[in-house]
């Protein structure tokens, strides 16, 4: 399975770069203009998953996420204020399409790493194009060693996932995005669940103001076994834009903020009021001058 995905992730960003290039030395010959649609969402998380978007090149965006306990916990519990899961991040530009990331989140002591490229652009002009493609492989390792995770091996910690994230901006107030995803984990109950686990993403974001707008997303299970005990993951979010800063309001039934925990792993009912009040905050840090490419906010 990893080199499967490592091969096919190269492959993709090989093929991308240089199609991208012809494409650009033609357009430049031909003296025409293409226009690319821009901030199809406003950061590189719907809610708990990635969206097709990547840091321009030389920007480090730094990712705090919080999840609490469910509100229907209650007031002892401070409708769940009392308990804190949390994911610290950095993600990388190394050009306007490609990126790196890494982090670590409090929830079974995991870390994870990924790649992620922006294949396909949303365009108008000379060169028209309905929708952004953008692929991530990724790998998370847990290091817990209390409980089930005690005396685990390497391999049966680690799992992968690799995404296609498929998205298209409407309007400048609606944005639609769909997200194939395969987790692949080493070592499950094999009475309840399967190794490789297929999902649809969905998500959407509608602005409501120019700096606030509202996210819905939601991942179905395809192929989990029915005696599972899990469920599926979705999540609303309200964004709120100042400057530099992405502040995200979200309500979900996951603690998940990696692919593995919340694709695969999200044993909560939302519709039961198992609900988790958490935030996203990002901050974008500019370490070189190059410019992001212009693009339209249609």
């Amino acid at each position: 399975m990893r080199p499967l995905i490592a091969i096919l992730f190269s492959l993709i960003v090989v093929s991308g770069y240089g199609q991208e290039d012809l494409l650009n030395e033609l357009e430049k010959a031909q003296g025409e203009q293409t226009d690319y649609a821009i901030q199809t969402f406003k950061g590189t998380r719907v809610i708990n998953g990635h969206s097709i978007e990547t840091k321009p090149g030389g920007a480090l965006e730094f990712i705090i996420s919080h999840r609490f306990g469910t509100l229907n916990s209650g007031s002892y519990n401070l409708w769940g204020l009392d308990a804190s899961t949390i994911r610290l991040g950095l993600e990388y530009g190394i050009t306007d399409q490609f990126g790196v990331g890494v982090g670590r989140s409090s929830l079974d002591k995991s870390y994870d790493a990924y790649l992620k490229y922006k294949l396909l652009r949303q365009s108008s002009g000379v060169r028209s194009f309905p929708f952004t493609l953008t692929v991530l492989g990724s790998t998370q390792y847990k290091t817990n060693r209390s409980g089930a995770d005690e005396g685990l091996s390497t391999s049966d910690r680690t799992s992968y996932s690799f995404q296609a994230l498929i998205a298209r901006k409407f309007s400048p107030g609606f944005s639609f995005q769909v997200a194939p995803v395969l987790v692949h984990r080493n070592a499950v109950d094999q009475d309840f669940f399967v190794n490789d686990l297929i999902a649809l993403g969905l998500g959407t974001r509608a602005r409501i103001t120019r700096s606030l707008s509202v996210h819905l997303e939601y991942y179905a299970r395809l192929n989990e076994k029915e005696n599972n005990p899990n469920f599926d993951a979705l999540g609303i979010g309200i964004d709120i834009e100042t400057g530099g800063h992405v502040f995200q309001l979200v309500f979900t039934n996951t603690l998940g903020m990696m692919e593995r925990i919340v694709v695969a792993e999200t044993n909560e009912d939302f519709w039961d009021g198992d609900i988790h009040f958490g935030f996203n905050i990002t901050r974008t840090f500019q370490l070189s001058r190059k410019a992001r490419s212009a693009g339209t906010d249609w």
